[in-house]
């Protein structure tokens, strides 16, 4: 409604001062408790889905290669390569925390080319004949050298953390395991063996884990963090975007108000239901989307350099992810009014964040985050973009689930959007009541007749005499 005329403020009568307000507690307490339960949900949210992955690690997928082909010792076969493997199977602090799959060295490549395992373990098909040999055994056939290693090929195209948590699991159980194994080992040894310190030592600890880098990522690829950080900049573009294109829009029909500096500027409001104005912001990031993307590659790729050989996929897959985030984003302030903002925040961003599986393996967070993630818009994102950048942008590296499942929550805003704009209208919930509007456009008339100026929107600066103001219900 229209403001009361104050009397000049150049003398301070009848202004209030900041101290009378302060004692109005409502209108200082309500930020502040808003404020305070915003902040502590996204502590919760963030800080609890990282603070300990080693404590929520289960199912961690490595893949196990055995290809050792024992030997034949004294009418007896030993197989210490089989050894290994049951052992880490059986071993309570590798099976609670990491999915152990075996494989051939073909099929776990396969695996980890399609995005499916943080790492593979390589049993030498010579582990055998190298203990037997340091234990002074000779088998037949070609001598190897005396090394007992086992590799470890780490994915980190997958993310470095998920590949040090499996290390982390790996290493001791390797460390546990090869004191069983020498004691398995111990009496193929020979009289001169036991005699010498430094051979009987290598028969009681065989067993040594040695790492490499499986597929090594290009330069310019943030160390595997490149796919996050599209994913994140796509998701927050949608965000940003939303919440400019809706108070800029709400500004151009004279629902809100703008104000620059000292500029305070009132459209005349237009008559426009909920529903074709919120169609109206879609059809607007409809366009925004491609070119906020675009913009987000453009200096990522161009400017700085960042890897990325499928250049105009990722382009359309970020497009169609902060499509589907301004659409989100857009529903909700539709929905909820300004709080839709906080929860489009707390919901397509924070909570998105915590569960994207980014940082912290997905394997590794809490229960409820691990549930949420699989709808999430983030880790879908994320998917999608792993595949483009590192994973050749194959369909079965996540590329295909990516694109179904933004598509579906894009058609899902839309229609919780829809739903909530239509049963506005239907119930003649006016964002400004008609009697309201009338009054608003008359004050607004006036103001261009006192000014002079037909074009005058009610636009006042400092100091000046105040236009018509108008409060939406």
């Amino acid at each position: 409604m229209a403001s009361t005329p104050r009397e000049d403020p150049q003398d301070g009568s009848g202004t209030l001062s900041a101290g009378e307000l302060l004692r109005r507690r409502k209108i200082w307490i309500v930020p502040l408790a808003v404020s305070a339960v915003f902040i502590a949900l996204v502590a919760v949210i963030y800080i609890g889905s990282v603070v300990n992955p080693t404590g929520h690690l289960h199912g961690l997928p490595v893949m196990v290669v055995d290809e050792d082909t024992g030997a034949s010792v004294a009418g007896r076969e030993l197989n210490v390569g089989a050894s290994v493997a049951r052992a880490l199977e059986h071993t309570a602090a590798v099976s609670s925390r990491l999915e152990l799959k075996p494989a051939t060295l073909a099929q776990a490549e396969r695996e980890m080319n399609r995005a499916g395992a943080y790492a593979t373990l390589v049993i030498p098909a010579t582990l055998t004949r190298s203990a037997l040999l340091i234990a002074g055994r000779e088998t037949p056939g070609a001598a190897p050298p005396p090394e007992t290693v086992v590799k470890l090929e780490e994915n980190q195209r997958l993310g470095s953390l998920g590949v040090s948590l499996a290390a982390g699991v790996i290493a001791p159980a390797i460390a546990k395991i090869s004191p069983s194994v020498g004691r398995q080992l111990s009496p193929y040894a020979t009289p001169a063996t036991r005699r010498n310190s430094v051979l009987s030592a290598r028969v009681a600890d065989p067993i040594a884990l040695s790492t490499a880098s499986y597929r090594p990522l290009p330069g310019h690829s943030a160390v595997g963090l490149s796919a996050f950080y599209i994913a994140l900049l796509s998701i927050l573009a949608g965000f940003i975007g939303a919440t400019l294109i809706n108070s800029s829009i709400d500004q151009a029909l004279g629902y809100a108000s703008s104000e620059l500096g000292p500029r305070w500027k009132q459209n005349r409001p237009l008559a426009i239901n909920r529903r074709q104005t919120l169609i109206l912001k879609w059809v607007t990031v409809l366009l925004a989307a491609p070119a906020l993307a675009g913009v987000l590659l453009l200096v990522a790729v161009a400017a700085l350099g960042m890897y990325a050989p499928h250049v105009l996929l990722l382009w359309l897959l970020c497009s169609l992810a902060a499509l589907m985030i301004a659409t989100g984003t857009l529903a909700l302030l539709a929905a909820f009014g300004s709080i839709g903002q906080l929860l489009a925040m707390l919901l397509l961003v924070y909570l998105s964040l915590a569960s994207s599986g980014g940082t912290v393996p997905i394997q590794a967070l809490p229960g409820v985050f691990k549930v949420v993630g699989h709808v999430e818009p983030l880790r879908q994102v994320l998917t999608g973009t792993r595949a483009i950048l590192y994973f050749g942008a194959k369909g079965d590296a996540g590329l295909t689930r990516s694109l179904i499942v933004i598509g579906a929550e894009l058609v899902f805003w839309a229609l919780v959007g829809l739903g909530f704009a239509s049963w506005y209208d239907r119930r003649k919930l006016d964002r400004i009541a008609p009697e309201l509007l009338e009054y608003i456009g008359g004050a607004i008339d006036q103001r261009r007749g006192d000014t002079g100026d037909p074009g005058d929107t009610g636009e006042t600066q400092a100091g000046a005499e105040g236009g018509a103001q108008a409060s939406e219900p």
